[in-house]
């Protein structure tokens, strides 16, 4: 298990401690990750910093150096990236480049830990190295929706030793445009905090600003902000002189480049230095400590454009509703260090707790890992009335808020704050809703590429309408079971029963609006509770009746067409159009289902009971369809005998409770009696012995759990029987509803992929599952998706943390059948 950050103060003389071991070892971690333009990787992890440079998340390099000099030693010591290439290239040049120990990376749900040790230099009397921390800190603050809006990072350098340190960062015009050839333009600015401290912040951006586009991925507007405290030093100038310089002498001149010019024509670089002074006195031998704290900023306004109802327009960054100027964003983001160190770390250290009691403590790495990559592929807009989320799908093909990567990301917002969730959804609703989208069925994207949210008009997204029917209708359901909750401990989310219970009933806001920002144990900018006792079903019905038509517009359109699917792509568009898709008609009546409860919200008992009927009624010809005749698995589709399929979408089943239908775990049979008449379970009553029923029937379950454990590979379990490659959003879904066993195995084997695999990228969700754990052809990388990895986590925590007991059937006769053969992966396994 991990142990945390202590929090230490903006500018403290304190080293904190470094985040704890991590077990696994990826090939990339997250440095400054905050939204899709601000995104740097180092990519090089299992190798030492200073190999390659770091990079953003499309594997393209961006220029970000930091050097050590050892003053009166000669000795110049490069940490990160390759800053170095300057040095090496003078001869006779008063400095020698050496290289440190490097202790490795940590990590945890925020923050990235690089350890150093630089020896004492020969002189010195101490023999004890000097140990540098650099610690890079992108907050998740789910308690804090204004804070997690700022599209901003911390690095933070620590040292401890018994002698002197000149630190070196830079940056370059990378940070600024994809366009290695594009013309930059920089300022500088220096602005008082009060109580004698003060920021210095280097401003590049783009001559000519494109707005709205992109050039490999990167954004082409917006001005990139670097800042430091007022007591280091300051330069811009040609990467070959300046570096160069500070090795000689360890410090910097105050002094600014004006000469414009191409980001690499004369490689101009903004850099700042900080001079330690530590123990030197041969007098002390007590190491001392000091730390500099830097922030980088992409500063972007407007984010986004957005066929809203409204129109086509241009929509201003959600943290502009609370900070007047760039200035004052900036200055208060400094100045939140240690406030933001502490909610985060709350987060983390939850996280890692739960983590380690649904999984093991390779799942604490695993989920630490996913955090900032999933909040990393968004970008916070609108007002405090109507706040929106929007999404990029990062890697794949870029297209704005697609629904079917929103869906296998909804765990983690589930786990972490459903209004994120809700807040993903709301540009989809708002535009459907003001009849910009010509068809019956979920639209699949609100733009072929981010940030243009200009919508299909002509109706002719991607093709997958049982798809994005389903994903939307379960998703809908899953945030209206999150307001419901009667105590803390039931809550789905841990923080979300925090801060008052007022309620916005004014009809033209949101229903999660942020009108109601708290101050709590005096720190300024908290959300207000989400949902819980008659608030939540306050919020249910005022988000609910607004959308109510769409909401059985789509549930129609999964009655005609998703108990058969026709030839159609599913959210795995890589491996092909089918029809008849187990998996695939699956969410489409679990979607029918979701009907059901949306209905009950406002109480529309008549669209309740026929849903229930027909969702009822599909799901047992789906058994009937889709089961192998052996009845040992489901079938990748109804008329492909010899096939299987992972059916991930069984997770939404569980995840909706209604596998606790039927059973003595079976939830109030509506929302709103839920929150009137819920009662505890009678002392001593064993569910554990009761018989379970459910919608999906148990048995499905049992048989694909043990599937699994026959058919997984050294890496994961394949997605279905065409290939050897998995999907790891997926297959937490599918194991997240198997036996404690079967779910040990395929966590095991996604760990020993993570520390194994030769991807070279952030996080990817499709690899192989044999050979070097590669990409299968298709490079995903960086994708939100990875927030499927909370599956466990969330249903940890749902139907009031009675979800997990419902599927304690799947504990019973535990001995497998057949659990020492092995299956084959072709189309001739026995009787599939």
């Amino acid at each position: 298990m991990h142990w945390l950050l202590h929090a230490v103060a903006a500018g403290s003389a304190l080293l904190s401690l470094p985040v704890g071991a991590s077990k696994l070892t990826p090939p990339v971690v997250p440095l400054a990750v905050r939204n899709p333009y601000l995104s740097a990787w180092l990519g090089n992890a299992r190798e030492t910093p200073w190999d390659k440079w770091p990079m953003f998340w499309t594997g393209e390099e961006i220029g970000f150096g930091v050097l050590a000099a050892i003053p009166d030693s000669g000795y110049v010591y490069p940490l990160l990236g390759r800053p170095h290439d300057s040095l090496l290239l003078r001869e006779d040049n008063g400095f020698n480049v050496s290289f440190c120990s490097y202790l490795g990376a940590t990590f945890d749900a925020s923050t990235t830990n690089l350890t150093y040790q630089i020896p004492a230099p020969p002189s010195h009397k101490s023999t004890k190295p000097l140990e540098i921390v650099i610690s890079f800190f992108s907050p998740i603050t789910p308690t804090s929706t204004l804070r997690q809006s700022i599209p901003a990072s911390y690095m933070t350098v620590h040292v401890l030793g018994g002698f002197n340190v000149d630190l070196y960062v830079d940056i370059n015009g990378q940070w600024a445009s994809g366009d290695r050839g594009s013309q930059i333009v920089w300022d500088f600015d220096q602005q008082e905090l009060g109580e004698d401290k003060g920021l210095k912040t280097w401003k590049i951006r783009r001559e000519t600003e494109q707005l709205f586009s992109e050039i490999r991925d990167q954004a082409e507007w917006g001005t990139l902000h670097f800042s430091a405290p007022s007591n280091v030093r300051h330069e811009s100038g040609t990467s070959g002189l300046i570096r160069p310089r500070f090795a000689r002498t360890g410090t910097l001149q105050n002094a600014i480049d004006e000469d414009f010019r191409g980001i690499m024509e004369e490689e101009p670089v903004f850099a700042f230095a900080k001079s330690f002074s530590l123990n030197s006195s041969s007098a002390s031998s007590t190491p001392s400590v000091d730390s500099v704290m830097f922030t980088i900023a992409h500063i972007q306004d407007p984010v986004v454009q957005f066929a809203a109802e409204r129109g086509l327009t241009m929509m201003r960054p959600l943290w502009a509703s609370w900070f007047s100027s760039v200035e004052s964003l900036l200055a208060f983001h400094y100045l939140d260090f240690h406030t933001a160190f502490t909610l985060a770390s709350n987060y983390s250290t939850q996280l890692a707790e739960d983590a380690y009691a649904s999984g093991a403590a390779d799942y604490v790495d695993i989920v630490a890992l996913t955090a900032r990559q999933v909040m990393g592929a968004t970008s916070f807009a609108g007002t405090p009335d109507n706040p929106i989320l929007f999404l990029k799908e990062i890697s794949s093909n870029g297209n704005s808020q697609t629904i079917d990567v929103i869906f296998p990301a909804f765990p983690f917002f589930l786990y972490t704050n459903p209004r994120w969730l809700a807040y993903l959804l709301e540009p989809l609703i708002e535009h459907t809703l003001s009849g910009q989208y010509p068809n019956k069925y979920a639209m699949h994207d609100l733009g072929t590429h981010f940030p243009n949210m200009t919508g299909h008009p002509d109706g002719r997204d991607e093709y997958m309408p049982v798809e994005e029917c389903g994903n939307i209708l379960i998703m809908g359901l899953a945030i209206v079971n999150s307001l419901y909750y009667e105590s803390d401990v039931a809550a789905g989310s841990h923080w979300a029963s925090l801060g008052s219970q007022s309620f916005d009933a004014d009809p033209t806001t949101s229903a999660f609006s942020l009108n109601n920002l708290e101050e709590r144990e005096g720190v300024f900018g908290l959300d207000d509770s989400w949902g819980g006792s008659t608030k939540g079903l306050k919020q249910a019905q005022k988000w609910v009746t607004k959308s109510y038509r769409l909401w059985k517009q789509w549930t129609g359109y999964l009655v005609e067409f998703s108990l058969e699917p026709d030839h159609q792509l599913s959210t795995d568009d890589f491996a092909g159009p089918l029809q008849l898709q187990t998996n695939l008609a699956l969410k489409g009546i679990i979607g029918i289902k979701a009907m059901e409860g949306i209905a009950k919200v406002i109480d529309n008992k008549e669209d309740a009971k026929n849903f229930k009927n027909i969702s009822e009624t599909y799901v047992s010809k789906w058994v009937e369809f889709g089961i192998s005749r052996d009845g040992s698995h489901a079938k990748l589709a109804y008329d492909w005998y010899g096939s299987w399929t992972t059916l991930y979408n069984l997770y939404a089943d569980a995840l909706l409770c209604f596998h606790l239908e039927g059973t003595p775990l079976s939830p109030p049979s509506s929302a709103a009696e839920h929150h009137d008449h819920q009662k505890p379970l009678e002392p001593g009553h064993d569910t554990r012995r009761s018989k379970s029923t459910g919608f999906v029937p148990a048995h499905v379950y049992k048989i694909q759990s043990e599937w699994y454990h026959a058919v997984r590979q050294q890496y994961g379990l394949p997605l279905d029987s065409r290939h050897l490659y998995t999907k790891t959003d997926w297959e937490f879904f599918a194991a997240a509803v198997t036996s404690k066993s079967v779910r040990a195995e395929i966590l095991e084997s996604v760990a020993k992929w993570l520390n194994e695999t030769s991807t070279d990228r952030p996080f990817t969700d499709l690899h192989e599952t044999e050979g070097d754990g590669g990409f299968p052809g298709a490079h995903f990388m960086a994708r939100p998706v990875i927030g499927g990895h909370f599956a466990f986590l969330t249903l940890g925590k749902a139907c009031g943390g009675l979800a997990m007991e419902g599927l304690a059937f799947l504990e019973e006769g535990s001995q497998r059948k057949g659990a020492d053969s092995e299956v084959e992966l072709g189309l001739g396994a026995g009787e599939l």
